[in-house]
């Protein structure tokens, strides 16, 4: 087997993606799950409504006891994002933060909620005329024209450098950066403008016309991407076809298996719709963990065939 190929690829590093791992690895089957264990909503809770626990338990030692058992049945763990997400004839690529491309038979999402907003005054009420949360969906709209992004993780930069195609100029506005070495040194070898500080308004009449900054510039700007965090479940996986729940549109829709209407991926926790419990993102990530490790195993035995 290729060093770059995996039968189970696991975007989520959460209690989903860490029983996923478990359950997944424990099947003779070679498994990465990707992610920082910091950024699930479980890591600075405190639980004591979960089975088996007797008292209050701290959500950071459950993730990190977790992530050594995935480790111990031969799970593979890089705390790094995915950027995108494609489809050959037979797998799934993948180019994860550190500029890496990995592939694999299968992909489970265990990525949970994403939660995007500023908070600011003038998102809400230009979102849709200026406003964006998603470079990926709307950048065409944007050719030739000044826009922002702001957020320091790798959706952000990636999301500027994408917007390098369209724009006639592109900030990157955030306070500090959080991404891998080789993004960093990507965006700074780039024409993206970094700006270190953080927007407290969006101006504009019907439209974004200008951000106001905490160091007290304001800039002038056409549209502002939101891009908090890495990239988000919902956003890797509608580009390549899954589909989200009829109602809201809000979460990815599985059947019982956690299976997706894309042969080969699953999804489980949080990003399959609440409740948002511990307990049910364990369960889930077992059920997708199993499905997608005997899949991926047929589908290597048939491949040798």
């Amino acid at each position: 087997m290729s060093d770059s190929l995996y039968d189970v690829v696991i975007i989520g590093s959460g209690p989903a993606g860490i029983q996923a791992a478990i359950h997944a690895s424990r099947r003779k089957t070679r498994v990465i799950m990707l992610g920082r264990i910091e950024n699930s909503a479980l890591y600075g809770a405190h639980i004591e409504n979960y089975a088996c626990i007797k008292g209050v338990s701290n959500g950071k030692d459950l993730l990190e006891t977790g992530l050594e058992q995935a480790r111990h049945f031969g799970a593979e763990y890089s705390p790094e994002d995915v950027l995108k997400i494609s489809q050959t004839d037979t797998l799934f690529e993948l180019l994860l933060e550190n500029g890496r491309q990995i592939q694999s038979r299968t992909i489970i999402f265990s990525m949970g909620v994403s939660k995007t907003k500023l908070g600011v005054p003038g998102e809400k009420e230009l979102s849709g005329r200026g406003v964006s949360y998603c470079v990926d969906c709307d950048a065409n709209f944007y050719r030739g024209a000044v826009v922002s992004v702001t957020g320091n993780r790798s959706a952000a930069v990636d999301g500027a450098l994408t917007l390098l195609d369209y724009a006639s100029h592109v900030y990157l506005i955030a306070q500090n950066l959080d991404v891998s070495e080789e993004l960093r040194n990507k965006l700074h070898n780039s024409n993206v403008e970094y700006i270190a500080s953080e927007i407290v308004a969006v101006k504009g009449e019907n439209a974004v016309q200008s951000l106001q900054l905490a160091n007290g510039k304001h800039i002038e700007s056409e549209g502002l991407f939101i891009e908090l965090g890495s990239k988000g479940a919902l956003q890797l996986a509608t580009l390549i076809g899954v589909m989200l729940d009829s109602e809201s549109f809000k979460y990815i829709q599985t059947n019982k298996k956690q299976e997706t209407n894309i042969e080969g991926i699953y999804a489980a926790g949080d990003i399959v719709g609440p409740p948002y419990q511990m307990a049910k993102a364990v369960g889930e990530g077992c059920v997708a963990g199993m499905e997608a490790a005997t899949y991926a195993r047929k589908k290597r035995k048939s491949e040798s065939q």
